[in-house]
């Protein structure tokens, strides 16, 4: 499955609910629009069963699931790719682990050279942020829209913002340069089908 260009890209917020909770919000982000998963769990109960049923559930909306972090779980679940942080190892050792065809997406922060480095091992998308105070991240370091502009320009890879992105502020990324929106409580904080429907209608405008 390929790495979208543009649009909504949810990552899941799993702390303190059920199984059954997660899906459910997950499945109403994907009819909202969504066009990517991330699955980013930082106190799994059963990260392999769940992420397992995430991929069924992405795949019936014909949109990836990728694995935050841990190549090891998106080899065993096989799913559709992995984001990279800073210590989660090197794009090439991801590449021979998932495949020609897996997305491998990294964490540029606010690093344009850094991004740059990661297209030429073969990156398929490069993130970039936090760009407002966040609730998942509050301690990461804050990037600017001019690093979003200067990345655009250089790179022929697809450009996600995260961090504090909410649907009043998203447009200001997307005139920036940033062709997806990483998004956690802006969606799941709220009603995920209507919140996520807010963010692609900030594709449209």
């Amino acid at each position: 499955m390929k790495f979208p260009r543009r649009g909504l890209y949810a990552i899941t917020q799993p702390e303190h609910k059920t199984l059954e909770q997660i899906l459910n919000e997950v499945e109403a982000a994907l009819k909202g629009g969504a066009v990517v998963i991330q699955y980013r769990d930082k106190q799994p109960l059963d990260a392999e069963g769940l992420a397992r049923q995430l991929l069924t559930l992405c795949h019936a909306y014909q949109v990836p699931l990728l694995i935050n972090d841990s190549v090891e779980l998106a080899v065993k679940v096989g799913a559709d790719g992995v984001h990279l942080g800073r210590d989660d190892g090197d794009i090439a050792n991801a590449r021979s682990r998932l495949g020609e065809n897996a997305i491998i997406g990294i964490s540029c922060y606010n690093d344009v050279q850094k991004a740059r480095i990661a297209a030429e091992h073969g990156a398929d998308y490069v993130a970039f942020g936090r760009f407002f105070p966040s609730g998942s991240k509050p301690l990461a370091a804050s990037a600017d829209l001019t690093t979003l502009t200067q990345a655009k320009q250089l790179l022929n890879l697809p450009i996600v913002a995260i961090g504090g992105i909410l649907p009043e502020n998203g447009g200001q990324l997307i005139a920036a340069g940033a062709d997806l929106l990483a998004v956690i409580g802006g969606i799941f904080d709220h009603e995920p089908q209507a919140a996520a429907q807010a963010y692609q209608a900030l594709f449209h405008s």
